[in-house]
């Protein structure tokens, strides 16, 4: 079962006025509402599932509203769809389940103490530019860390998000029939050392960190959580194409 993060926080959800349905810029009127979802602990297979779920839902009905599942994992290790597997230095030594998806990208790690986040997005609704969608990931949790006073920013021809030469967060998309699936990892608090039996994103001597390492406090996932439900709800419009003349 779902709830808003808001919610089970005891407060409002940031997001509930866009399900409600209030009143909206003409330009967006005929945009179909922002589903944030809180799903807490799940493991990886029954999130996959889920998220092609709510694919094939879209595909099939257009009114179906774009959705941003977040939640933690239980731990795992994912790769892309690459022939290129050398960053899992061989699976038998990982100590968690391993699963190779259809998102870009090397091998990386989930577990507890990372929020995820799955954009499920019609991107025909926004003008079907993938590239732009990647950016517009990274640019929101850059801004968003700035809400904890971490100065993250980009790479140059890498994708993810970076506190100077660190890795905060990783990124990996999937799309079907212009619907995304998959999206980041914030690495919010707790044990990191599960990245180091791999070569994490394919860079050799990657140094990952947490916000936790970063600001040096005690930090939940379900607070992360709820601050970014407010800050996506705002940042959506965002990807919106201006309506023809």
């Amino acid at each position: 079962m779902s709830v808003d993060v808001a919610e089970q926080l005891g407060g409002a959800s940031s997001a509930s006025p866009v399900r409600a349905g209030l009143a909206v810029p003409a330009s967006q009127e005929l945009r179909p509402p922002l589903d944030v979802r809180w799903l807490g602990r799940m493991n990886f297979a029954d999130a996959l599932q889920l998220q092609e779920n709510i694919v094939a839902q879209k595909r099939n009905d257009p009114n179906v509203a774009d959705t941003i599942l977040l939640l933690e994992h239980d731990p795992v290790y994912t790769i892309g769809r690459t022939p290129d597997q050398t960053s899992l230095r061989g699976a038998s030594h990982l100590p968690h389940p391993f699963f190779q998806i259809n998102r870009g990208g090397q091998a990386t790690y989930h577990g507890p103490g990372q929020l995820m986040g799955y954009p499920i997005i019609d991107l025909r609704n926004y003008d079907q530019d993938l590239h732009k969608y990647l950016r517009w990931i990274e640019g929101l949790l850059v801004e968003f860390l700035g809400e904890f006073e971490i100065k993250a920013q980009r790479r140059e021809g890498l994708t993810g998000v970076w506190v100077q030469e660190r890795k905060i967060a990783s990124i990996g998309v999937g799309v079907r029939h212009w619907i995304t699936m998959h999206g980041f990892a914030l690495n919010v608090c707790g044990d990191l050392s599960p990245f180091d039996q791999i070569t994490p994103c394919g860079i050799s001597n990657v140094a990952m960190t947490s916000i936790e390492t970063e600001t040096r406090r005690s930090v939940s996932v379900i607070e992360v959580a709820a601050a970014f439900e407010k800050l996506v709800a705002r940042k959506i419009p965002e990807l919106r194409v201006p309506p023809a003349p």
